[in-house]
């Protein structure tokens, strides 16, 4: 027996309903067994946290006196939590409609943490799908606690900058304050916001960078001057293809395109590390990424002052180079402070979060003390 019902878990984990007949035919009491056994999830919580609507509806269908047992539709997990629950956590819009369609189903369940579905939902990370799910619920007649539809509401009107706030909400109590700071904060949107930027900029950069590798400042020679008319070398030599910019500022083309390179290869850090599928879910680590990004676009105006001074004609380089060096100084000052404010930040960070640890351990030391003590 322990066989076949391990079978049925594994079924509605895959969604299965070729696997559910075939076990039904061989034990058409298997799901009445996995009931009387109070197993802490059954398959209908298996299929329904993975969204197979399918197997579910099967076992309705199958078993129609199931629907009618509350205490089969209702089941709850380890953590209190019922099908409807776990589908509202997991976003499984066609499961959540469909459970809702079942009159044994109960709405508003409360679970070992004291919330309901829609507690549940607003308490989960945030989606596209929330308001259809919201409205589902709501129309079964499924609400959530008085806090968190507090919490709710304040939030669905700070959200929207057309909708007319209320009056009570403009002189917010301490109960809606607390909900406000119960509300869970969207880390996720953050990073994502931010991951897409960076590749953004990050693109931009490289394709700046790119273009003026192989298209560098004045162009390149289009013809080959090796020779004279008579065959004697020249004294002035230079190839087709070649940069004008190597031949006219053999000094200054090295540091150019190591300042080039330097965005580019920073550019394509970046976007290396974006995609390279590693789990970059900490501020710390975006804000590695973030300096990178300094650096590239830093080394970009660098490269659009070397270029500059190398296009302007000696008459106008005076005015032209102190208005550029002018530009870049402000703007290295922008960087640095932006850099000198942000290490200062998290310094202090870390410094809060290691006296936090050494309170923590002298706490616990002078508990011991203590605790000798009383045992002497």
């Amino acid at each position: 027996m322990e066989r076949l019902e391990t079978e049925l878990f594994e079924a509605a984990a895959k969604g299965s309903i070729t696997s559910l007949k075939k076990l039904l035919k061989e034990d058409p009491l298997i799901l009445d067994r996995v009931l009387v056994n109070i197993f802490s999830e059954t398959p209908l919580h298996v299929a329904a946290m993975l969204g197979h609507i399918d197997f579910v509806k099967e076992i309705i269908r199958i078993k129609p006196q199931l629907a009618s047992k509350p205490q089969f539709i209702n089941s709850k997990d380890t953590g209190g939590n019922t099908i409807l629950h776990l589908a509202v956590e997991d976003k499984q819009v066609e499961t959540i409609k469909f459970l809702l369609s079942v009159p044994a189903a109960e709405v508003n369940a409360l679970n070992l943490n004291g919330m309901t579905e829609v507690d549940v939902l607003i308490k989960s990370r945030r989606d596209v799908r929330d308001s259809e799910i919201e409205e589902s619920l709501k129309l079964a007649g499924c609400f959530g606690t008085t806090e968190t539809n507090v919490a709710l509401h304040t939030y669905q009107n700070m959200a929207s900058p057309l909708s007319p706030c209320p009056d009570h909400l403009i002189s917010p109590t301490n109960m809606q304050r607390n909900s406000l700071r119960n509300l869970p904060i969207p880390q996720e949107d953050w990073l994502e916001r931010k991951r897409s930027a960076l590749m953004v900029v990050a693109s931009l950069i490289a394709t700046m960078a790119f273009q003026v590798g192989v298209n560098p400042p004045s162009g390149v020679w289009q013809d080959n001057n090796l020779v004279d008319s008579q065959g004697n070398p020249v004294s002035d030599p230079h190839r087709a293809g070649y940069s004008v910019m190597a031949h006219n500022y053999p000094k200054g083309y090295p540091r150019f395109y190591m300042i080039n390179t330097t965005a580019f290869i920073a550019s394509l850090s970046i976007i290396l590390l974006l995609m390279s599928g590693l789990p970059i879910r900490r501020r710390f680590f975006m804000w590695i990424l973030m300096v990178i990004t300094w650096l590239a676009i830093t080394a970009i105006a660098l490269a659009y002052t070397v270029s500059i001074m190398v296009l302007t004609p000696s008459d106008e380089e005076k005015s032209v180079l102190s208005v550029v060096g002018y530009s870049v100084f402000v703007w290295l000052c922008l960087m640095a402070l932006l850099l000198i404010g942000h290490t200062v930040r998290l310094i202090i960070k870390l410094v809060r979060k290691l006296r936090k640890t050494l309170g923590r351990r002298g706490m616990v030391a002078g508990s011991a003390v203590l605790v000798n003590n009383i045992g002497a």
